[in-house]
């Protein structure tokens, strides 16, 4: 089965996307660690950055990146643009070598290439978009029983993390951040598809913003973006780049698949051969964030020759011991 024009469209927006929001973690880190140098950091409650030009650089970068993300669910299944992130990891991980000199030891490269193969894989077996030719469809979904308790579940975990985990863990364990950040994520990306269906609808000539339901869904993105840009905020400077980014995306792509299935019951109109590889090319894409994460930190030891990528300076002699 080929792709339709709409996930084509959808396909070539995401990976837009993609590059200009992996582009933003290092812009937006830049800033974050010059704003720490001569005020109160992000990660200890600080909102120094908001001076910071190089911070509003890299949010500019991440709004270009997220407008074209957008797009891209407007027109296709969120479980073909969501996998694409992939490459995100892949600019931000080599941008932070060079830029924020976080080295990207040879087996950073290796779990790029597993994300890249996971994500094509996943591309591949898409299903094709659903037919939606009314906001209010979208409600209808929206409010069945499956995805309102999926929600409910949703704002209880990150209610537990922000009140409970935060203060206690949040500077020491990465997981609490980002964590708040994926699951929000995942209603955020439910939210968007929503507004950006209203929005190809009226663009069309079917105006969907005379419906109250589509400003719901606007609250709902500009509430759940607000909490995601201060929390990665926090982690951003807090914890490796090269580390965030790929457990993010791992963390925000499983609960967006999630919400999707659940939502828009998208692996209904699949066979099952679609969905097992699917679920293979994502396996993938996780097998490639483990080794990311794994080996972030083999290019710091004096033992370690094999970096992908080398400076003179950096590089130990027969006669360092």
């Amino acid at each position: 089965m080929g792709m339709s024009i709409d996930n084509v469209r959808g396909l070539v927006m995401a990976v837009s996307s993609s590059i200009f929001i992996g582009s933003s973690f290092i812009i937006k880190k830049k800033g974050l660690k010059k704003a720490g140098a001569t005020g109160t950091r992000a990660g200890q409650g600080g909102h120094s950055y908001l001076y910071e030009p190089w911070w509003w650089a890299g949010m500019i970068t991440m709004i270009v990146g997220e407008i074209a993300n957008f797009a891209a669910y407007a027109y296709a299944p969120a479980v073909l643009v969501t996998p694409l992130g992939a490459l995100s990891i892949i600019f931000s991980a080599v941008l932070a070598h060079f830029i924020l000199e976080e080295r990207l030891h040879i087996f950073g490269v290796l779990g790029c290439a597993l994300c890249v193969v996971g994500s094509t894989t996943i591309v591949l077996h898409a299903p094709q978009e659903r037919n939606i030719e009314s906001v209010k469809e979208v409600w209808q979904l929206a409010t069945e029983p499956g995805f309102l308790a999926y929600t409910l579940l949703i704002l209880i975990l990150v209610a537990v993390l922000i009140f409970r985990y935060v203060p206690r863990y949040g500077q020491t364990h990465l997981i609490v951040y980002v964590g708040i950040c994926s699951l929000m994520g995942s209603l955020t990306v439910m939210g968007v598809k929503a507004v950006g269906i209203a929005l190809k609808l009226s663009f069309s000539g079917m105006n969907q913003f005379k419906y109250y339901e589509t400003w719901v869904f606007t609250f709902v993105v500009t509430f759940c973006c607000l909490l995601q840009v201060n929390y990665l905020n926090k982690a951003l400077d807090t914890f490796n780049t090269a580390v965030i980014s790929p457990v993010y995306y791992v963390m925000f792509t499983t609960f967006t698949i999630i919400a999707s299935m659940i939502m828009f019951k998208e692996w209904d109109s699949q066979a099952a051969a679609d969905i097992a590889t699917e679920l293979c090319g994502f396996v993938t894409i996780l097998a490639g964030t483990f080794l990311l994460h794994k080996t972030k930190d083999m290019g710091k030891s004096p033992s370690v020759r094999s970096p992908v990528f080398t400076s003179p300076d950096l590089n130990p002699t027969p006669d360092s011991k």
